[in-house]
Formats: C-alpha cells, sequence, structure tokens
C-alpha cells in the first residue's frame, strides 16, 4: 500500500513557492506532458480496447463493492468464500493482521474515494450517508495506529476532499456541511494518545475506546513498532491540520519524522525495521524499501510535495542515494545491514517493494523503476500474482498473496511517465489473472498458494481501496474522470489529498534547517525537473532495450549468476555448493568450504559454528561464492524456523510407578500420523535394533505391537520410520544423540521428512532429547515394562489408579524433575570478528560485495549426522551476529524464563499452561519477524 503520487495541477491549487522546489514538485507531471507523445515498442491500445478494459474494472469493482455491501455491511471487511462479513471477536484471530479492524466498516470508508474516480458519484452520495449514520469510532476494541491512520482517517479524509469537490461543482453532494471531515477530527483525537512517549513515536496499537495503558484498554505495554508505522502518519495527519486549522496533529506527526531522522545509521545513512519507541535504539537492523519500511520513504517525498517544506525533499535524497548505492542491485532490491550496508541481510524479497518503482517515477529516475517492474512482471506471469516473498532465484518463498496493488500502482505510474502502451497490456494481464483465478461469486478471494491457486476467506479494504482505482485510472483518458486527478496527490492507500493544502492554515514553519539553499542551480538534478531527453533519448525503443535483457530473468534464474555458473560448466568446474546441499559429514563439501574460506568449528554444546574468512578462500569468486553460501544457509535456516512453530506433543509414561505424573515434552514429525487429527497412542516401549534404526530390524519380534525406540543420527527420520513401522511397530520415538541435550538449553523442532512423497508412514513419530529421552531409558532399565501414551496433549490421570501407588523412596525417579520444552525458536550463535587481512578486502575489485567482517553460523550437531533437510534444529541465522545479539539475547532470556518444570513428585504443570507459554513464545517470535506483510 505504498506508491507514488500524482503530478501537480495549475491554476490556484499550485502552492506558492521558491521555482525549484515547484519544479521537483512537478516532476512526475512534467514526464506525463514530456513523453506522452510516442511509445516504445509496443503497439498503441485503440481507444475502444482501452474503453473496453476500463469497463471491465468497472464491473470487477461492482462485484467486489456490492457483495460487500450485501453480505457483510456494516461488517469490517468481506469473506468471498463464505459470503459473509467479518467481525472482529467474532472469527478466529489471524494475529496481527485483525489489527486493522476497528467495528467502523472500514471497506466501505476505505472506498469513499474509490467511488468518485470510476465515477460513480450517485453512490458515493448514499457510502457517504451511511457512513455518517452508522459508523461508530468509540468502539472498545485495539486497533493499530498506522492502519488506522491510512485507512480510516485517510479514508475519511480522501471522500471529503472529493465531497467538497462535487458541491462546488453544484450538483453532487449540496447537503455536505464537512460532516466527514468532524469524524476525521474525532478519530485524529482518539489516535493522539499513542503518541505520549518520550521519543514522540506513537505506540504501534491504541484502544479507540480507552486509549493508552489503562487496565481497560488493553494497551499501552508496547515497546517496539517498525519505522513505516511511525513514519507514515505526516500526510493523513498534515492534511487534517490543514482542514481544520489544529495544528496538533501535524505537530506530533513531524515530531515523529524528525525523531527517524535523527535516528538513522549515520554512515550509511539507511534506516532499520524496527526500533525502540522510548529509547530509539534499532531492534531490527536490516534495512530495505519493503515491508516495515517502505511508506517511510513514500511520505518523505510526499510530504515535500503536499506541504513544500525542502527538508523533507532533502532527507528522502539523502535516503535515496544511499538505497540506490547498497540496496539497489539492478533489477533486485535486497535488505541489508544499516551498520553494514554492502552485507546483504536476506536473500529474498517482500511484495510491498512493488510500490518502489512509482515511488522512482515520482523522483524522476525511471531506468531502475523500469527495470525492478519489469523484474516483478516476470515473477507474476510465472506464478499468476506476486508471492508474499521470492527468493533471488524467483522460487516461492511465502506463497501467499492477499491481492495487493503495489506492482498495480507503479504499473499506472510507469505509463503515466512513458506513455508506452506496454503498460497497458501489463494492466491488462492484471485484470485477466484476477478475473480468471482470484474471483468467486461473492468477490475477490485472496491466494492463498500462488502455486497451487488455492484461496483464503479475506479480501482486504485496500483491494477496493487500491487496486481497482488504479486499474481504471491506467486505461481512462482524461475526459473519463469528473475532475482532474493532477490536482490531488496519492497517500499510500490511495486516497486523494488536494494539493491547495499546502498553502492553507500555515502554521508550522517551514524552514529548510537540514541544509540552506539559496539560489537556483539547475545543474542540480535533486531540485530540478527530470530533463526528458536524458531520461528518455530519441529512440523510442529505450524502455523495451531496458527492459528486453529482462525478458527471461525469472526462467534463467539470478542474472547475476548466469554468467558465472555458465562459465564454471563450460570450465568443467561443479556448480557452486548450495547451502540446502550441504552435509556436514561429506569430506567433499568440507573440502568445498575450506576453498570458499569457511571453517567448522565444533562448540562444547554440540553445535557446528560456521565461519568465513573472506581473505582465506582461494579466489576471489570463492569468497564470493562463501558469501552467497552463507547467505543460503541463513535463509535456510530462517526458512526452517518459521515451518517449526508447531505445537509440542506429549509423551506420558502411565505404567507403575509413573502413572501419568511425568510429561515430556516432544517435538513433532512432519509426516506420519498426526496426534492433534487422531486418537492417542498408547503401548508398550521397547529399543530397537540397531539402535540407529538406519536398517531393517533384527529385533521385529521386540517391537512388534510396541513403540519403537531409536537413536538420532546416521540416516533421515522417515527412514528411521520406515524400518521400524515395517518391523511392526505402532509408533516411534527418536533420543537425540548429543549426550546432554536438553529442554533447558535446547529449542523444539520439528522432524522433516526426506524430501521424498511421506504418505505411506502411517505411526505417530516423536522426538526427545537426551535428558527426556534418558528418563524412558532409565525407567526402562529399572523396570522391565514402561507404558506411554503418545499424544497432542497430556491426559488427566486416573486417581484410583494412582492411589494404589506404594510409597516411594527418595532414590526413585518420580523424585527427580523432568523440564518440558517450551521455545520453538532458533538459537543463533553468530560470530563477528573483524581483522585488518579481512579489512583489506574493501579494496578488492574483483568482489561483488567486500567481505570486510568474518560471517559466522551456528550449525547444530545434527548437521553431522544427515542432510539438513532432515534436522529442523541446525542453523539459525536470520542475519548477521552485530545485527541480531540484542534481539537474540532478549529473545534467549525470554525462553529462559518461560521453560516450566514438571516435577515428578509434585503435581504436574497442567499442559494448556504448557501450551499458553508455548503460544506467547510464537507470538513473540512472530512480532520480530513481522514483516508486515
Amino acid at each position: 500500500m505504498s506508491e507514488a503520487g500524482s503530478g501537480r495541477g495549475s491554476g490556484s491549487s499550485v502552492p506558492q513557492r521558491t521555482p525549484w522546489s515547484l519544479v521537483a514538485a512537478t516532476a512526475a507531471l512534467c514526464l506525463v506532458s514530456a513523453t506522452s507523445v510516442w511509445t516504445a515498442g509496443a503497439a498503441p491500445m485503440s481507444r475502444e480496447e482501452k474503453q473496453k478494459l476500463g469497463n471491465q474494472v468497472l464491473e470487477m469493482f461492482d462485484h467486489a463493492y456490492g457483495n460487500y455491501m450485501e453480505h457483510a455491511y456494516p461488517a469490517d471487511e468481506l469473506m468471498p468464500l463464505t459470503c459473509r462479513g467479518r467481525v472482529r471477536g467474532q472469527e478466529p484471530s489471524r494475529g496481527d493482521v485483525d489489527d486493522a479492524l476497528g467495528k467502523f466498516s472500514l471497506t466501505l470508508i476505505d472506498s469513499l474515494d474509490t467511488l468518485v474516480v470510476l465515477n460513480k458519484t450517485k453512490e458515493f452520495e448514499d457510502a457517504v450517508r451511511k457512513v455518517l449514520r452508522d459508523v461508530n469510532l468509540d468502539n472498545d476494541v485495539v486497533v493499530s495506529v498506522f492502519e488506522t491512520n491510512i485507512r480510516v482517517l485517510g479514508g475519511l479524509l480522501g471522500g471529503h476532499s472529493l465531497a467538497i469537490m462535487l458541491k462546488e461543482k453544484g450538483e453532487y453532494m449540496q447537503w455536505y456541511n464537512d460532516e466527514l471531515l468532524q469524524m476525521a477530527k474525532q478519530l485524529g483525537y482518539k489516535l493522539l494518545p499513542a503518541f505520549n512517549t518520550t521519543s514522540g513515536l506513537p505506540y504501534p496499537r491504541i484502544n479507540l475506546k480507552f486509549g493508552i495503558r489503562k487496565p481497560e484498554a488493553r494497551t499501552g505495554t508496547e515497546t517496539d513498532t517498525c519505522t513505516a508505522c511511525a513514519g507514515t502518519l505526516i500526510l493523513e495527519f498534515a492534511a487534517l491540520s490543514r482542514f481544520t486549522g489544529a495544528t496538533i496533529f501535524e505537530e506530533y506527526a513531524r515530531k515523529a519524522l524528525d525523531f527517524l531522522w535523527e535516528k538513522r545509521q549515520r554512515s550509511s545513512n539507511l534506516v532499520g525495521v524496527t526500533i525502540n519507541i522510548h529509547t530509539g535504539d534499532w531492534v531490527r537492523k536490516d534495512s530495505g524499501v519493503g515491508a516495515g519500511i517502505d511508506s517511510y520513504y513514500e511520505y518523505l517525498l510526499k510530504a515535500y510535495v503536499l506541504l513544500g517544506d525542502d527538508s523533507f525533499l532533502e532527507r528522502f535524497n539523502t535516503h535515496y542515494e544511499a538505497i540506490m548505492r547498497y540496496i539497489s542491485q539492478p533489477p533486485l532490491l535486497l535488505d541489508v545491514h544499516i551498520h553494514k550496508p554492502m552485507l546483504n541481510a536476506r536473500t529474498w524479497m517482500d511484495a510491498l517493494l512493488a510500490f518502489f518503482p512509482g515511488l522512482q517515477v515520482l523522483k524522476g529516475d525511471i531506468r531502475p523503476a523500469i527495470e525492478t517492474h519489469e523484474m516483478l512482471y516476470q515473477v507474476i506471469k510465472k506464478h499468476n500474482f506476486l508471492p508474499e516473498a521470492f527468493t533471488t532465484d524467483f522460487r516461492v518463498h511465502w506463497a501467499q498473496h492477499p491481492l495487493r496493488p503495489e506492482f498495480a500502482e507503479s504499473t499506472y505510474f510507469l505509463y503515466k511517465a512513458t506513455g508506452d502502451p506496454y503498460y497497458l497490456e501489463v494492466g491488462k494481464t492484471l485484470i485477466e489473472n484476477l478475473n480468471k483465478y482470484a474471483r468467486v461469486p461473492c468477490g475477490f478471494a485472496a491466494m492463498k498458494d500462488v502455486r497451487t491457486g488455492s484461496h483464503e476467506d479475506r479480501m482486504d479494504s485496500f483491494f477496493l481501496a487500491e487496486m481497482f482505482k488504479y486499474l481504471y485510472l491506467l486505461f481512462a483518458d482524461k475526459e473519463d474522470i469528473i475532475f482532474d486527478i493532477e490536482d490531488y496527490i496519492f497517500t499510500t492507500e490511495a486516497h486523494l489529498l488536494p494539493l491547495w493544502l499546502s498553502t492553507t492554515n500555515q502554521s508550522i514553519s517551514k524552514k529548510n534547517t537540514t541544509s540552506e539553499y539559496t539560489e537556483l542551480d539547475d545543474s542540480n538534478f535533486d531540485w530540478t525537473c527530470p530533463n526528458t531527453q536524458i531520461l528518455f533519448p530519441n529512440d523510442p525503443l529505450y524502455a523495451q532495450s531496458i527492459r528486453e535483457p529482462l525478458k527471461n530473468v525469472v526462467d534463467k534464474s539470478c542474472p547475476r549468476g548466469i554468467i558465472r555458473v555458465e562459465e564454471s560448466f563450460r570450465s568443467g568446474a561443479k556448480p557452486p555448493l548450495r547451502a540446502r546441499d550441504f552435509m556436514a559429514t561429506n569430506p567433499e563439501h568440507l573440502e568445498i568450504l575450506k576453498k570458499m574460506g569457511v571453517s567448522l568449528i565444533h562448540l562444547k554444546d554440540g553445535r557446528v559454528q560456521l565461519v568465513q574468512h573472506a581473505i582465506q578462500a582461494a579466489s576471489s569468486i570463492d569468497a564470493e561464492d562463501g558469501l552467497r553460501f552463507m547467505q543460503e544457509m541463513i535463509e535456510l535456516s530462517s526458512q526452517q524456523q518459521k515451518e517449526q512453530q508447531l505445537p509440542p506433543r506429549a509423551v506420558q509414561i502411565i505404567s507403575h510407578p509413573f502413572f501419568g505424573r511425568v510429561v515430556l515434552t516432544a517435538g513433532p514429525a512432519q509426516f506420519g500420523l498426526d496426534l492433534s487429527k487422531h486418537k492417542e497412542t498408547r503401548g508398550f516401549v521397547a529399543s530397537s535394533k540397531p539402535y540407529n534404526g538406519c536398517s531393517e530390524l533384527t529385533n521385529p519380534e521386540a517391537v512388534m505391537g510396541k513403540i519403537a525406540l531409536i537413536q538420532r543420527g546416521q540416516c533421515m527420520f522417515a527412514e528411521k520410520a520406515r524400518n521400524i513401522q515395517n518391523a511392526g511397530a505402532i509408533g516411534g520415538i527418536v533420543i537425540d544423540d548429543n549426550e546432554g541435550s536438553s529442554s533447558d538449553t535446547a529449542p523444539l523442532f520439528q522432524m522433516a521428512g526426506d524430501g521424498k512423497d511421506t504418505d505411506d508412514i502411517k505411526i505417530p513419530m516423536l522426538f526427545l532429547f537426551s535428558k527426556e529421552g534418558s528418563i524412558i531409558l532409565d525407567a526402562l532399565r529399572d523396570y522391565e515394562e514402561v507404558e506411554v501414551l503418545l499424544s497432542d496433549k497430556a491426559k488427566d490421570r486416573d486417581p484410583e489408579t494412582e492411589n494404589e501407588e506404594q510409597p516411594s523412596s527418595e532414590h526413585d525417579p518420580q523424585n527427580q524433575s523432568a523440564e518440558p520444552m517450551t521455545s520453538n525458536s532458533q538459537e543463533v550463535d553468530l560470530a563477528d570478528q573483524e581483522s585488518p587481512e579481512e579489512s583489506s578486502l574493501n579494496s578488492h575489485p574483483e568482489l561483488l560485495s567486500p567481505a570486510d567482517t568474518d560471517n559466522a553460523a551456528s550449525v547444530s550437531p545434527s548437521e553431522q549426522n544427515s542432510n539438513p533437510t532432515e534436522n529442523h534444529e541446525p542453523t539459525s541465522l536470520d542475519g548477521e551476529c552485530t545485527d541480531l545479539d540484542n534481539q537474540l539475547q532478549e529473545q534467549s532470556e525470554t525462553e529462559e524464563d518461560s521453560n516450566p518444570n514438571v516435577s515428578w513428585g509434585k503435581k504436574v504443570q497442567p499442559i494448556d499452561s504448557i501450551l499458553a507459554d508455548w503460544n506467547e513464545d510464537i507470538e513473540a517470535f512472530e512480532m520480530m519477524e513481522k514483516d508486515e506483510l
């Protein structure tokens, strides 16, 4: 929901300011007027076909909006698969996504100005009456300050802007008397308590009725917020101040922006994703242009356009230079570390960065906009939609697609800038895909998985606020719109604010506090209208020439690596080692690591640490491969970590003398019988021979009809499961081979399959660490028969059976303790060591990214035993060490505090309590990993 704004209109609506400010603000309009007369290689689209496509967009909007009004209103959103409204509290919680819902008819408010853009003025008038009659902003509900600002406050202000425009025209809205503005002002005052922090950064959430911190508010304890959350307020808040004359709103939004600017990393001029609202410390120190940061950059540039404050433009230009220096790797936009901007923070991109080409249009930097947009279009052509995240070699990373409009937005602005009919064809593809794959009888459904085409019962309000607006404008001629769109600027939610606000109620000083400009300098590109002769040479195929090399970028994988791989094959060399193929027990792999400058360090706790010293690589190309390998290992571990967020399972010893009092927390498996969906498995345990279970069992009679105990290592988990199943076992417990491992110190994980079809495995499989496994092994040694229950949660004990138990000595097992695991987060141990030798690589011209620091990653002992796909304990590398140390330390402390103890000789902690703690850990992890996708 981020993107470039419209160009500037003429006449009284143009703010009066210095010439160089004016021409910079009119960059987008300059591009439109100067370039719309030519085409770049694509056949012109006839006016008839454009009208046909525009009418198709109108019909699609009617289908979505009509079904919302019929089946969902006054609920916030439509659930298009079940044809009903989504009401907060009446549907299962979706976590942070639901923070946008405030029981204020969100979709209706978000759609107000879309109705006018689509020339549905009668429907607009009816919608405004419904908002005034039905919407209540005083609900006892906790909402996102960010989402409420851009969707509801922005929607009310956009509706007001066009309501007064229609009233001036004399046909519609003659009864209107600023009622929407009064609602916006009421909402603005409800959001102000969120700014009650020492830094001026707002709390991320607020209770519409009770505000912040009051017990009944149920919020106000948060410490972190995303940069975009705090930095995407100035347009709406300043517009509210300019419309009403109440300066407090603009003052608060400016203070938040000023604080973020002061906290930028001074050497790189980048900002992180998440910041502490009290201390100003960066919590997540990776930086990009996608989720968590995107609209912060957008609002700096647009604040200059709307408000005329030169300091906003210089701040944007400073950030933009850093983005193009560090983050932009055409056609890719990859996150980096703010302290180490030459080092990529991850190897995937999220869908929200699709807004950036449009913002580059407003900036006037067209070439990279064309390149990135084309790359994104190739991804869309492969998957029909843009996945929520995709890797640098264009594989799906997160498969969802909630019908985001950012790509359509950039398509519209690139067409406005170039006049190239190619972008009309792109828009036509978007329309066809929406109708073919997302359209359902009651609206349009989000894609749950772009690979399978499965749907999610979800139609977000931004789909109506933005998607149809940009698609309609893409195909509309000027006479098709009842007002001049160039007199308005688009907010990040595509709401329209009039440009004449810049000269209204100017109570805020607009003096450039960043630096002084006293005279016009036409040579300064940042302060002048872009020279279209430079942007668009006389060659009419200019834009096509930029796109052409990227036509097959998705099929050929990452373009930067194509030549490198082809040259390797021609020379007879093997392709570089990939992290997904790495086996710590493979001597050949270890030799390759050594060549890449990567060494293994065996830690005392059984883990293996990977450390890269680029200076020790055999060549600069090997150093490059080593850096990529480390980044892939980071991403692999991060991906595995996300897959591990499953509730734990329980192994309960129910035979004498335990009688169900010993409950061991076990890790689940991604294959076999799912204990959360089926009845528990009960049986006696028996050790398998061989103990590792990696070959046909030699004692099938011993495990027949029993639950087999097997040791971890030597082969894949799925192979162990098949061998004990073939021997007649009814279940399996894998015990960690790392002596001393315990749920006290190690995070829980789930056992992965072997990359093959595992539907043949029908028995349940659970995993125990060494300490917990020893409890069962000791019991089996002391008592000939030990019966256990494998389940998704512990069962209540039978009091009658328990009463039959004889008193035990203090040395009996029940007087010991077993501590179940409740943490699902990964342990990361990244070393950050620097030496003069490694720093000298800054002058190495052969390296794509100068490696001036070591790369280090911790690998669990499981990687010594098998392919990483077996193990979900291994490497957990979400980023480089210095940027995550604080985060991980806090995470580790949370894990230690949340590990409950279960005493054999005392009352067992209820499994519900254990699961509650587990869910808290998951929520905490998700908060840290939140990308606002």
